[in-house]
């Protein structure tokens, strides 16, 4: 018989890739989380993990294994989920984990329903960038995830997760006033607002969409590597052919059109974070391509869990209004 609780030691393994990094997600010590795959190992009569530089990696049979683990620990979250709404479960914590922009937007409306809707269910909010909040949720951190799609994240038929789309948003360029291609969208100071194609602003420019590899060559301004949007931007510009220069870096937004206001480099910012900066200084001119798409994720069966649906659901209704985004 294979114990549960080393399936889901193995899939912690999986995930991090050293035991060590597993121990500390689990709250375990690396030697009980060693015990632990070697009891699993002796149970299915195979080796499970093979070295890999500092870390492991599964082997062959250790894949075949992992993928029945997920399936079996959705089932066992299914089965909590059901036991719940059969004792009806309308009192408890809910733990959510999402970006600071998200809190803001979708989150904190979501938790001010849910107090007169379901005033039962406590919401404990944790701010984590989106690539830390869906490893939160497959560690059992967290119940819930509001993460960003970005490159390397899981994929949408990933086994160990339930993803509702929430909303995207496109990504606008943040430009000094001074910069050349800021003509043609306002002046200095004033964020540039795209209009109908050819339609010409004081000076007679047109107004029109920045082409990402019109900014090759720049100095860039952005997030910290990891952060799923500096992802996203690189994705964008290796797509146009370059390789952006990240000579400034923060996670912060408006910290980062500050500094392009400082004429510090340009940078590509979610249109949402902009409306919590400062726009003078600067001239924001719409991009075409990236997006930074948004969703909710939950462990696999955990959906239906009746703490978890009307969360869910208030997080849907608060995004809503989100689906349409005006230029800034």
């Amino acid at each position: 018989m294979i114990d549960t609780r080393r399936l889901r030691t193995l899939r912690a393994v999986a995930d991090h890739r050293t035991v060590t990094a597993a121990a500390a997600a689990l709250h375990l010590t690396p030697s009980a989380v060693s015990q632990q795959l070697v009891a699993l190992e002796h149970e299915v009569g195979h080796r499970l993990l093979e070295r890999d530089g500092r870390g492991v990696r599964l082997t062959a049979v250790g894949r075949i294994l992992l993928g029945h683990a997920n399936e079996v620990l959705a089932q066992l979250e299914r089965a909590e989920a059901d036991i719940a709404a059969y004792t009806t479960g309308t009192a408890g914590e809910v733990k959510a984990a999402s970006f600071a922009t998200a809190i803001g937007l979708v989150v904190a409306p979501a938790v001010g329903a849910l107090r007169s809707k379901e005033p039962g269910i406590q919401v404990r909010v944790l701010d984590a960038e989106g690539d830390q909040s869906l490893t939160m949720v497959l560690d059992g951190a967290v119940d819930v995830a509001v993460a960003v799609e970005y490159r390397g994240a899981p994929a949408e038929d990933d086994r160990r997760l339930s993803r509702i789309p929430l909303y995207s948003e496109p990504f606008d360029m943040v430009l000094p006033g001074d910069h050349p291609l800021a003509r043609g969208s306002g002046e200095p100071g004033e964020p540039g607002k795209p209009g109908e194609p050819g339609d010409p602003d004081e000076s007679g420019a047109a107004r029109r969409e920045v082409a990402v590899a019109d900014l090759a060559g720049e100095t860039w301004i952005g997030p910290y590597p990891g952060n799923p949007c500096h992802d996203v931007i690189a994705l964008a510009c290796e797509n146009a052919g370059f390789t952006p220069e990240f000579a400034h870096s923060s996670d912060n937004f408006s910290a980062v059109v500050a500094l392009a206001a400082a004429g510090a480099g340009v940078a590509m910012v979610p249109r949402l974070a902009l409306r919590a900066a400062d726009l003078s200084g600067v001239v924001v001119r719409p991009v075409a391509g990236p997006e930074r798409r948004v969703f909710a994720a939950v462990r696999r069966g955990a959906e239906r869990h009746p703490l978890l649906v009307p969360l869910l659901d208030a997080l849907t209704d608060a995004a809503a209004d989100l689906r349409r985004i005006p230029p800034c």
